[in-house]
């Protein structure tokens, strides 16, 4: 006689956007904990009940998996970015929008932060490897030349800095926050990341950006100080 199945017995359904949902969010956690060398694939699997075969299957290997994970972890601030209306803003207020929001992503991203660090010592060995990377990037920096670019025209910024020279001012203070988090609070006592503290960290990056842009440009040349 067959066996009968429990009627409230779960069943379980074929899903495989959910299953390569699971298995991203669990590498991206294992990836930013032990870094591409020290995650294991075989781990990552029995985490997200399936297994080695099948991650294999969707990625087709360690590092397969892991530019999914570093496409994933891009894409989220990319389309967060894009999400933002700043045409109707200001030059001002659409600077000082795209620099919270920045620090708001990355001090809420940890992982984030923590995949960047891991790829820089592999000197984006990986990453270079990723043309949707690469265009997302593309994207993301002509909206800031946009903005740039108004608040050129309408003499409130300076001309003497480009769009990647301002977006690495403001990624540079928000991924401090979260890289040197430890050693800042080791040091001086003070958490970077402390909850109570977020709202003044935020206001101040975009507080930065926007005094910098709106400062008088420097001299250059012999005659430089003078």
């Amino acid at each position: 006689m067959a066996a009968t199945r429990d009627a409230d017995a779960p069943v379980r359904r074929r899903d495989p956007d959910g299953t390569r949902h699971d298995i991203l969010s669990v590498a991206t956690s294992e990836f930013a904990a032990h870094g591409y060398a020290g995650a294991r694939v075989d781990e990552i699997a029995e985490l997200t009940q399936t297994t080695k075969r099948m991650i294999y299957y969707y990625f087709g290997s360690k590092e397969g998996l892991y530019l999914a994970v570093m496409e994933a972890a891009y894409r989220g601030i990319r389309e967060l970015e894009h999400g933002l209306d700043v045409a109707g803003l200001s030059p001002v207020d659409a600077l000082r929008r795209l620099a919270e929001t920045t620090y708001d992503h990355h001090t809420s991203h940890r992982d984030f932060v923590r995949l960047v660090q891991i790829e820089n010592v592999h000197r984006a060995e990986h990453l270079g490897k990723s043309t949707a990377i690469h265009e997302m990037g593309s994207t993301a920096i002509e909206t800031l030349r946009d903005v740039l670019e108004r608040g050129v025209a309408s003499g409130e910024f300076r001309t003497d800095v480009d769009a990647l020279d301002v977006h690495a001012i403001i990624s540079s203070y928000a991924i401090f926050h979260v890289a040197n988090r430890y050693t800042f609070r080791a040091l001086f006592g003070r958490d970077l990341l402390d909850a109570d503290r977020h709202e003044h960290y935020r206001h101040l990056a975009g507080e930065l950006v926007v005094s910098f842009m709106t400062a008088r440009e420097r001299p250059v040349g012999p005659h430089a100080g003078h």
